[in-house]
């Protein structure tokens, strides 16, 4: 929806010691101008920022305009004594039942949902963040308290990052904002080696944080910043019954996931449906139909004619053995709606691939957020703002491949469901377990703590670089990555999972912390959507639909057809969404969203990958092999070497963060900073503050 940038200048602490530094009001003003106009693409509509008198505090928004449309909704928003102030980035769905339960004593001046953040947090204190139902990222200024305050929602849906410079917190949508205020990006070897930007808060560059889903940063009288939880996923005890019938859990999950929908459909602006040949883009779109034929509104449409409901669809070539734009054909005409799908041949992906990294910020090696831009663009092309998305209904729904497995490791205890015969259902069985990397040799400790997961083998598999030599002393065991995993989830959550959680309810959680926060959200998420101002909103995500969906047993989850002896994941969700989707979609196996991955050498995307891994570029990284990088694109373009083809994309799109970041070299000893002129030319910056080095890793 918007992008915000803020920012604290700290006392000190133990991260941060006390730098006494004149603040010039302008070249801070300009700072953050600079700031916002890096994320434009976020927000073109209006621009706002807001300084404290002694400019210790800042905070900047760029506002894409979804609900009122007219300049009282430009953000910041401030209370009538100017004491607490505020900026939001995403879609709060319950404002208006906060708006009339709070309108007695809270005087609002606009009709955006983001207003009520300042309302409910006067009325709660911190605790509001329970009431806010909805995809958000904000950071909150109270004057009187000196209290400075960044959240993010459940699920990671909208970014938050921060970082501290020059003895300042700074905090962004995007790290692109960082660099007007003299932060020079540097490589954190480290993590890129051991892969934990994918799985915990800190980055592939120094010093810089995600704040995590379902958590909130806050600083009080400018001290060092603490960061909390404030909401996580629970499940039922293994050993529990479940106290419904199938019956009431299918009715309950069409009610809650209806109730999600038709708060979604709320915009002021135009909106559509993303829509493949799956399960769960068709039921979206099913429902966006029911409900429209029930009289709520699609967005700015009053008509109520379910003939203008748009979807659109990405078509590969048919050749290219992904292809599902036949399928999502089949659902619209089924639907009655139109169907505008964006054709994707390999030159098309190229002329994408630089800008896909640049503004997701998210290196992840393969063509699906090139994708997912294209479709974006064409929606935004018709007029659409508001999109509504499939995502989040694998990791509550047993979706993966890699989970039908986890059936077969405990019986499930809540449900008196027979138990699953082997000799039938070994083939979907060795299918799940044939998609699952080769899996780590675990201590047994870890297996028993992480309940047998293999999320972590799937998240170690994501890329496999040719490191440069001298990166081998940052080089950390597989076994102790793993138990590094592990132990990022909290004693009492790995509790949960060794003693309370069914291994497939132990599997969702890992996957949801990790691939789905920093991979499916970001790459083809909202960082893709947002390239060309859409907001993408994934109805499975609200918390009431999940929080319902985690106290389903196992059992209903993964099913056991005898008649067509597979395993049908996602079961008790087919059956919730069977009055919205065609007997096709029904009766299909997950098929994961995934763009080709045969390239030939000399094409489009070969060409487009080689312009930019010259030596130089890739000496400039600092830590890449570059002789085993070359046998890598050969391999990957030429031999078809899976392997050596994502490690060939991923270095690529290091280099475009590179060039468009500015990032220093990387090496094993201390290399002097970049020019503070260097650093002016690339932001465009005219009077920003010298450059200074990161001072605090947080």
């Amino acid at each position: 929806m918007c992008g915000i940038t803020a920012i604290l200048s700290l006392d000190g602490g133990a991260n941060c010691p006390r730098v006494d530094i004149n603040i010039d009001p302008q070249v801070l003003n300009h700072q953050m101008d600079e700031s916002l106009e890096l994320v434009k693409h976020r927000g073109p509509d209006a621009r706002g920022q807001w300084f404290s008198h002694d400019h210790r505090v800042g905070l900047g928004h760029a506002r894409f305009s979804i609900i009122d449309l007219s300049p009282a909704g430009n953000q910041p928003f401030h209370d009538a004594e100017e004491t607490v102030h505020a900026v939001v980035n995403g879609e709060l769905y319950d404002h208006e039942k906060h708006r009339a339960e709070l309108a007695g004593e809270y005087d609002f001046t606009s009709s955006s949902d983001s207003e009520i953040v300042i309302a409910l947090y006067r009325h709660y204190g911190i605790s509001f963040l329970s009431k806010l139902r909805g995809e958000f990222a904000l950071v909150l200024w109270d004057a009187k308290r000196k209290l400075f305050f960044a959240a993010r929602d459940r699920y990671g849906i909208k970014s938050l990052y921060y970082t501290i410079v020059n003895n300042k917190l700074l905090v962004a949508t995007e790290m692109k904002s960082f660099l007007p205020f003299g932060w020079q990006p540097e490589w954190s070897v480290e993590n890129l080696l051991r892969k934990g930007w994918l799985w915990d808060s800190k980055m592939y560059f120094k010093g810089v944080h995600r704040l995590e889903p379902g958590r909130y940063l806050v600083s009080r009288n400018f001290e060092s910043p603490d960061v909390r939880t404030y909401w996580d996923m629970e499940y039922p005890d293994k050993r529990t019954s479940c106290p419904w019938t199938e019956k009431d859990i299918v009715l309950k999950l069409r009610e809650l996931l209806l109730d999600s929908v038709k708060l979604r459909l709320r915009a002021d602006v135009g909106v559509g449906v993303y829509l493949s040949g799956g399960l769960d883009s068709s039921a979206i779109a099913g429902m966006t139909k029911h409900l429209i034929q029930q009289g709520e509104l699609l967005g700015n449409d009053v008509s109520g004619d379910v003939s203008k409901m748009s979807c659109y669809t990405i078509r590969f070539g048919k050749d290219s053995g992904v292809d599902e734009s036949d399928v999502a054909q089949r659902t619209a005409d089924w639907l009655g709606v139109d169907l505008h799908p964006v054709t994707m041949n390999e030159e098309e992906l190229a002329s994408r691939f630089e800008n896909a990294v640049w503004y997701t910020e998210a290196p992840i090696p393969d063509v699906n957020g090139m994708g997912r831009v294209a479709v974006g663009e064409l929606a935004h092309s018709h007029g659409k703002k508001v999109i509504l998305t499939g995502e989040g209904s694998d990791e509550h729904f047993g979706g993966y491949p890699d989970m039908l497995s986890k059936m077969f490791l405990e019986l499930d205890l809540s449900w008196p469901a027979p138990a699953f015969g082997m000799p039938e259902s070994s083939k979907p069985f060795e299918a799940g377990r044939e998609a699952i990397p080769p899996p780590v040799n675990s201590p047994a400790s870890t297996k028993r703590i992480l309940n047998n997961s293999s999320v972590f083998a799937r998240v170690s598999s994501f890329y496999n670089l040719p490191f440069a030599a001298w990166t081998a002393k940052h080089a950390i065991p597989d076994l102790d990555l793993e138990t590094a995993f592990a132990e990022h989830f909290g004693a009492q959550t790995l509790s949960h999972m060794a003693e309370k959680w069914h291994p497939l309810n132990s599997a969702s959680y890992q996957w949801t912390k990790s691939i789905l926060a920093n991979y499916i959200l970001r790459y083809i998420g909202d960082g893709a959507d947002m390239v060309h101002q859409i907001e993408s909103r994934p109805p499975f995500l609200d918390h009431r639909v999940t929080e319902f969906a985690n106290q389903i047993p196992p059992s209903l989850k993964i099913r056991y057809d005898p008649v067509n002896k597979v395993l049908c994941e996602k079961y008790i969700l087919r059956e919730a969404m069977r009055p919205f989707i065609t007997d096709e979609v029904l009766n299909r196996t997950k098929r994961a969203y995934l763009g080709p991955s045969n390239y030939r050498e000399g094409g489009p995307l070969h060409q487009a990958v080689t312009r930019l891994l010259t030596e130089e570029n890739v000496k400039q990284l600092g830590f890449v092999d570059w002789d085993q990088l070359q046998e890598h694109v050969v391999k990957g373009f030429r031999d078809g070497d899976q392997r050596c083809f994502r490690s060939s994309l991923f270095v690529a799109q290091l280099v475009v963060l590179s060039q468009r970041f500015g990032v220093r070299p990387a090496t094993d000893t201390n290399s002097p900073p970049v020019s503070t002129e260097t650093h002016r030319a690339r932001i465009g910056s005219n009077g920003a503050a010298p450059m200074v080095q990161i001072t605090s890793h947080l």
